[in-house]
């Protein structure tokens, strides 16, 4: 059975930093593509940023790029979000999800429905 853990989420100022973490489970992940996704409070659940296990591609939301970096240590079966110079709109809860085994690089990975398995969430709150 997949599972998806999330964790790092946390009450941090702006301008802080957090790095989200989402150990996967079940099988090997290390041709999928690993993806984040966040939804604020009474808002869709939005793209952030995602990671081609086969080519090491990755793609960011306009929003988060330049401040998120996403990565992954196969090995671990664990994909990792840097997020710097965080704001109070980044407030929301984030997701990890993965798709694959896919030979697509990570651009075409930028909707929900391209995802195949969901972790539970994990809080990130910026404070003002």
């Amino acid at each position: 059975q997949v599972q998806l853990v999330e964790s790092g989420g946390g009450l941090v100022q702006a301008g802080g930093s957090l790095r989200l973490s989402c150990v996967a489970s079940g099988r090997t992940f290390s041709n999928h593509v690993m993806g984040w996704f966040r939804q604020g409070l009474g808002k869709e659940r939005d793209f952030v940023a995602a990671i081609s296990g086969r080519d090491g591609s990755t793609n960011y939301a306009h929003s988060v790029k330049g401040r998120f970096t996403i990565s992954r240590v196969n090995a671990k079966n664990t994909a990792y979000l840097q997020m710097n110079s965080l704001k109070p709109e980044d407030t929301a809860v984030y997701y990890c999800a993965t798709a694959g085994p896919s030979f697509y690089s990570a651009s075409y990975y930028y909707t929900e429905g391209r995802y195949d398995y969901w972790g539970q969430g994990t809080q990130v709150t910026v404070s003002s």
